[in-house]
């Protein structure tokens, strides 16, 4: 559940989290409203992910290309890690 909740804040859609965790969306939709989780704010970006075993972790945080212009946000997901970015706010 608690995962669930973190990626909603990161701004993935219930659809989403359903298919990367294997839980229901409506189930997700369920722990919104019950613990009033208010919905991000809408930006003009949208992040984006990737599920990457330790090996392929590893290799794209050497690369500093990958790195630069960026924030970004590594959760353990079973045996593999989910890498959330998105590009930092500009003024």
């Amino acid at each position: 559940m608690i995962k669930a909740l973190q990626l909603h804040l990161e701004g993935i859609s219930y659809r989403e989290i359903e298919r990367l965790l294997g839980v229901s969306h409506v189930s997700v939709m369920n722990w919104v409203k019950k613990y009033n989780i208010k919905a991000p704010e809408r930006y003009d970006y949208r992040p984006t992910y990737r599920i990457l075993n330790h090996t392929e972790l590893l290799e794209t945080m050497a690369n500093s290309d990958y790195l630069s212009e960026s924030g970004m946000l590594i959760t353990e997901l079973g045996d593999k890690f989910m890498v959330i970015k998105w590009e930092r706010f500009r003024d």
